[in-house]
């Protein structure tokens, strides 16, 4: 399971930013939804191989199109590796104190896929304010919550 070099076009659905793997994913990494390190333009990121009608494709969100200069049409020089890396979230630390006061809560959020757990991790981290930072913390203990039921 070496590193695999490619070219691809950026392309795009409503919002989202792509482009196709062009070989099985599955057979050069033994799975078909496998981590993987991608690099574009000298910008490496962590992220998911993606598979929809048979066929597999990585996604490229705002900030790693922005930190590697990229826009939808781009045809791009991409290398994608297999991920072998732990994958943990440091939870930030409202979250943490909210989690410590709720047993059910912390169970789920153990629960959590490490992309959702960064995802409601980085949103609390990058609040400006401390109000809404302490709202991200509440929507994401009720998220926690609607999942327990």
């Amino acid at each position: 399971m070496s590193a695999k070099k490619f070219s691809a076009e950026l392309g795009s659905e409503g919002h989202a930013l792509f482009f196709e793997v062009p070989f099985d994913v599955k057979q050069e990494f033994g799975k078909a939804r496998p981590p993987v390190r991608v690099s574009v333009n000298g910008h490496s990121y962590r992220s998911t191989v993606s598979v929809y009608g048979g066929r597999y494709y990585l996604p490229v969100r705002r900030e790693h199109r922005e930190a590697a200069g990229l826009k939808q049409g781009d045809i791009i020089q991409v290398t994608v590796a297999p991920d072998t890396a732990a994958r943990t979230v440091q939870t930030p630390p409202a979250l943490s104190a909210a989690l410590a006061k709720n047993s059910a809560a912390k169970a789920q959020w153990q629960k959590l896929s490490y992309t959702h757990k960064k995802e409601h991790a980085d949103a609390i981290r990058l609040a400006k304010k401390p109000e809404t930072r302490a709202r991200r913390v509440q929507k994401t203990l009720q998220m926690l919550a609607a999942k327990a039921k």
